[in-house]
């Protein structure tokens, strides 16, 4: 259902997320209610709900708040400039390398470990136990 002001609630549903999410964008100053209603509480319009989407998006690919809060300011309801977003993505395309790097690393003793213990009798003492012991040294 399309509703032409939200209350917090409806907000919620139609985003997709908790209450206390759109309560805390707000409290990082990210989301604004759009008023009041005649019963003072807050309401909220389709564009918060687009901005509400626009944060949930941004986030899923890995931007953070205070990106969130930069895009917001680029986009503010009309296109950003490319040569101003270009920095924030090369920026997390950056930090993504490093972690997908890091986790190959990971990946590598892992794989390592296991195969010292296939290696091993299963009775015997684990070899993988001897080594991260080593790692205290």
């Amino acid at each position: 259902m399309v509703y032409k002001h939200y209350n917090i609630g409806q907000l919620a549903r139609a985003a997709g997320v908790p209450v206390s999410t759109l309560r805390y964008y707000e409290r990082v100053g990210l989301l604004a209610p759009t008023g009041r209603a005649p019963n003072n509480y807050r309401f909220y319009t389709q564009d918060t709900l687009q901005i509400v989407r626009f944060i949930r998006a941004a986030q899923a690919i890995g931007f953070t708040l205070e990106d969130v809060r930069t895009l917001l300011t680029l986009w503010n309801g009309q296109s950003a400039l490319c040569k101003d977003v270009q920095p924030l993505v090369a920026k997390r395309l950056a930090e993504v390398t490093q972690r997908l790097q890091d986790i190959r690393h990971i990946q590598r003793i892992l794989t390592s470990m296991l195969a010292m213990c296939h290696a091993q009798e299963q009775n015997a003492p684990c070899p993988v136990i001897e080594k991260l012991t080593e790692a205290l040294s």
